[in-house]
């Protein structure tokens, strides 16, 4: 039989983190049928990539994502899809969309997630058929899947539906029978295929709408006592926790680290924690990370791992409309409101008062640093402070930063943008926490905070590093971006071997430039033509295939991407190269040859 794609002369990289050697790769039905030292017949072959000078290596594997509306209005994905990410992961921290209501939904995502609260209604609205984490699969499967998805069920989408939003969020335990509901509910989702539960215990994120606005979310509201319960079946099953700790009483780590272990007969509990940063606020936090986990993972027998971004964290924001000021109670109470009476709010002196109180108050539980010195506007209608901090500016006119900051958001709102970075910004602590193996390569948080930040190929920006610097190998990068996370979530992905599914990308290492670390701006028309955050290195990435599917290369989308499904969802314990027949290869008659006259 002919060759469905031959992918020709590359080094290649299964996933492992072993050796890599200059390969042909054959594909046929969805799967790689060999990996040969010898060059291939192409005789017959639809399709041949002329790999020679490039790395072919597995997908990417992006283990926290927030597509859940985004995938059902462009379910192409394609601002993960063009950087080589062919797995990606919803229903993170305690989000899902699963059995809530589209209203509830919007309220759960739309300030949290900073995604525009009438997409993710008239997303739900519109194509929300399902009442079942089993349904929800199937759903999924109907649209032209891009990549490959998988997901947590979310504990607020579950505490919110079984219990109503407005009780999940008022301090009121579940009953008897509710209780056994959300476990009922667990157990079906886990026997369905999904990956686990994600959790929230940060109070800083809080409800949008008008129902019950600012309340945090209804995770956070939960009892040791019901955390417990939905555990206990996590553990049984051998599934995923994904959560994140109180950040104001950071002690409540121990707790999770003690979940974790195993004792007896008792196993480890699986936990994926949030995160592990060289944090500004905290310079000496980073420290801590790995020996807590290592020492929890061995004297304990616990399952531990800090998710970990791999780049610097830098923010954009508009005006006041940013995440990180839920921190400070005013940021908070100026976040509830909207337009006028949050303008109004802002021109009053004792707010004013408070907010330079709590932004000068040093020891305090933090992740934003607080120091407008070190936040950089980028546009302003008033051209003169462009360039400038914050601080810089309230100098100029003898201003505290924080009045600086504030009157130029009462008189331009939204128009004035601006950016920090927030943690990773120490190069050589960069490389030491994403060497760690108590850490795993996330935390994008792809398809939220659009207008905020750009993350969609940081997979792209470690192999730079480790390519550039030699701070770890490219096997080593690579099989922290892809087998290493396969392997541990339990799901069907990740290596890239004779009878492994064809997820796969395709790098020309010569153009992992300073490209790969610029951010850029691009209309998103899911979101009404809204201009997001994106990342743009279009010479990188020379083919991305999903189950032997060319979707995209050198800067264009295959006409197959978001025509039909290619990706399908990755139900946990799937046998290895598990291929969804409704996904195989284009049979398109047209012979192609992909290579350097069309990078």
């Amino acid at each position: 039989m002919a060759w469905d794609t031959i992918i020709r002369g590359g080094r290649w990289y299964d996933g492992t983190g072993a050796p890599s050697a200059v390969r042909d790769l054959g594909i046929r039905d969805g799967r790689v049928a060999a990996v040969s030292s010898e060059p291939l017949d192409s005789a017959g072959c639809q399709r041949v990539i002329d790999a020679a000078g490039q790395w072919v290596m597995p997908g990417f594997i992006d283990i926290h994502t927030h597509y859940d509306a985004e995938v059902l209005l462009a379910p192409g994905l394609g601002e993960s899809v063009r950087h080589g990410v062919t797995t990606v992961l919803f229903g993170s921290c305690s989000l899902g969309t699963v059995h809530v209501d589209p209203a509830d939904a919007a309220d759960l995502f739309s300030r949290v997630e900073a995604v525009p609260r009438e997409h993710v209604i008239r997303a739900l609205s519109e194509h929300k058929t399902w009442s079942s984490a089993a349904e929800y699969i199937d759903a999924l499967e109907t649209l032209p899947l891009g990549p490959n998805v998988t997901a947590f069920l979310g504990h607020s989408d579950l505490r919110a539906a079984v219990m109503g939003l407005g009780r999940s969020t008022d301090r009121v335990d579940p009953g008897p029978a509710e209780l056994r509901r959300m476990r009922d509910l667990l157990t079906d989702a886990l026997s369905a295929g999904f990956i686990g539960l994600s959790e929230m215990r940060n109070p800083w994120d809080k409800l949008d709408g008008d129902r019950y606005r600012s309340r945090t979310l209804p995770s956070t509201y939960a009892s040791w006592r019901e955390y417990r319960q939905l555990h206990r079946i996590l553990r049984r099953e051998g599934r995923v926790l994904q959560s994140i700790p109180n950040l104001t009483t950071p002690f409540s780590l121990a707790l999770y680290l003690a979940a974790s272990m195993g004792f007896g007969v008792r196993p480890a509990l699986k936990t994926s924690f949030l995160t592990a940063a060289d944090v500004k606020a905290n310079p000496l936090l980073h420290h801590t990370m790995g020996p807590i986990a290592r020492l929890a993972n061995t004297l304990g027998r616990a399952d531990f791992r800090w998710q970990h971004l791999p780049v610097p964290f830098d923010i954009f924001a508009d005006g006041i409309d940013l995440v990180v000021f839920e921190e400070l109670s005013s940021g908070a109470a100026a976040l509830h409101l909207q337009d006028e009476a949050r303008t109004e709010l802002m021109r009053d002196k004792e707010y004013r008062r408070r907010f330079r109180r709590e932004y000068d108050r040093k020891w305090t539980p933090r992740i934003w640093h607080r120091d407008f010195y070190d936040a950089h506007i980028i546009a302003c209608p008033d051209a003169s402070v462009v360039g400038k901090t914050f601080g810089q500016v309230g100098d100029e006119r003898g201003l505290h930063p924080v009045d600086a900051f504030l009157d130029l958001v009462v008189e331009h709102g939204t128009k004035v943008r601006w950016r920090t970075t927030i943690s990773n910004h120490r190069p050589k602590v960069l490389d030491k926490l994403s060497a760690l193996p108590e850490v795993q390569m996330g935390f994008s948080d792809a398809g939220a905070h659009l207008r905020n930040m750009a993350f969609y190929n940081f997979p792209l920006r470690l192999l730079r590093r480790a390519h550039h610097t030699g701070f770890m190998t490219v096997e080593r990068a690579v099989h922290r971006l892809t087998g290493e996370l396969g392997q541990w979530y339990g799901i069907d992905a990740g290596t890239l071997r004779e009878g492994d599914r064809a997820d796969l990308v395709v790098i020309d290492p010569t153009a992992l430039d300073e490209s790969v670390d610029q951010h850029s701006e691009a209309p998103t028309e899911a979101f009404g033509g809204m201009s997001r955050m994106v990342n743009r290195n279009d010479r990188v990435v020379t083919a991305t295939l999903v189950a032997g599917n060319f979707l995209y290369g050198a800067g264009q989308f295959h006409p197959i991407h978001g025509s039909r499904r290619t990706g399908r969802f990755l139900r946990a314990g799937e046998p290895r190269g598990t291929v969804d027949p409704a996904t195989s290869a284009d049979s398109g008659k047209r012979r192609e040859r992909i290579g350097s006259s069309n990078r």
